[in-house]
């Protein structure tokens, strides 16, 4: 079969097709046969390198990760067979290859129909969007600030908190078409997080303040939102796009605020049966036509570097898609 690897860090040339045995699973593991794979921001992170320490180090040679679509081949002991030959998504560490091992425990079954785009949303996007939100205690009627709400995540996150009864969503992008996509996909007020005075415009949408911010960036981002944050607001943080977490200030705190973290591994472990439902409810909303995404390109396997360039640009709308 083919994969894509690194063998060295670097920029997105350093992505290598190569040729592999085809993996047998484990115990509680499946074997999917791919159809697409959905390629996630985080890996261009990794595959630059970072030091032994950081959240950004993955050691070589360097594996994708990435939200897969395929249907099961094969099932390793402890898996029930009447898996086999179904149609699921699913969050594969060794992600960009033809065959792709996953967790039998954490599958997406797939409705008829749907979509490659939003198949490949159930196993992580969906879920991280919908769980963000319930860590930050969101209330009907509540106020919902979302950064980088263009992105993969972020557009799912703007219509789950519509879903979830928020009365207002604000979403930060970084462009005029990003900001366009954002009112597209039900965005209340967008604003150009790259405008300086960007927490005095959430300000004039909010003037009571913010009542949840949904926050990917990290850095002066996550710092500046305190800013906007009602008194008992919250801040949850589900990523750091924009560089090495870093400390949260704790003077704003004394507002009758807080920050608050949130991982989807963190979030199967403590609470499986809560992350489960999402992935179902998620599913409903998908097919229902409550909840969708887009899919900015489609490219082979072989062009996993175009992808990699793609994402870093962030220029993208929507899911980058790789098919085998």
């Amino acid at each position: 079969m083919r994969r894509v690897r690194y063998h060295q860090y670097g920029g997105p040339e350093v992505l290598t097709t190569e040729e592999a045995d085809v993996p047998t699973p484990g115990q509680g593991q499946v074997l999917l046969r791919t159809e697409a794979i959905g390629a996630n921001f985080v890996d261009t992170r990794f595959r630059r390198g970072a030091p032994a320490g950081s959240i950004f180090h993955r050691p070589l040679p360097g594996i994708l990760t990435g939200d897969v679509v395929g249907t099961v081949e094969a099932v390793g002991p402890g898996v029930a067979e009447d898996l086999l030959g179904r149609r699921v998504g699913a969050l594969a560490e060794d992600a960009f290859a033809e065959f792709v091992l996953a967790d039998a425990a954490w599958l997406a079954p797939l409705p008829d129909g749907l979509d490659l785009g939003a198949a490949s949303m159930l196993p992580m996007g969906a879920p991280v969007a919908l769980g963000a939100l319930r860590t930050g205690r969101l209330a009907a009627g509540e106020t919902v600030l979302v950064h980088a709400g263009a992105g993969g995540i972020g557009h799912l996150a703007v219509q789950s908190a519509k879903l979830l009864g928020a009365a207002t969503v604000i979403a930060t992008a970084g462009s005029k078409a990003k900001l366009e996509f954002v009112r597209e996909f039900g965005a209340d007020v967008a604003v150009d997080y790259t405008d300086a005075d960007w927490p005095e415009q959430v300000r004039a949408a909010a003037p009571q303040g913010v009542d949840l911010v949904l926050d990917s960036v990290g850095g002066a981002v996550l710092h500046r939102s305190l800013e906007v944050l009602a008194p008992l607001g919250r801040v949850v943080v589900y990523g750091a796009a924009d560089g090495e977490p870093g400390s949260v200030p704790v003077v704003p705190l004394f507002g009758l605020r807080t920050v608050a973290g949130f991982s989807l591994i963190a979030w199967r472990t403590a609470r499986p049966n809560l992350a489960r439902r999402d992935i179902e409810e998620s599913t409903e909303h998908f097919a229902s036509g409550r909840l969708r995404t887009a899919v900015h390109a489609r490219l082979p396997l072989a062009e996993a570097a175009t992808a990699h360039r793609l994402l870093e640009e962030r220029s993208h709308l929507g899911r980058i898609l790789l098919l085998p």
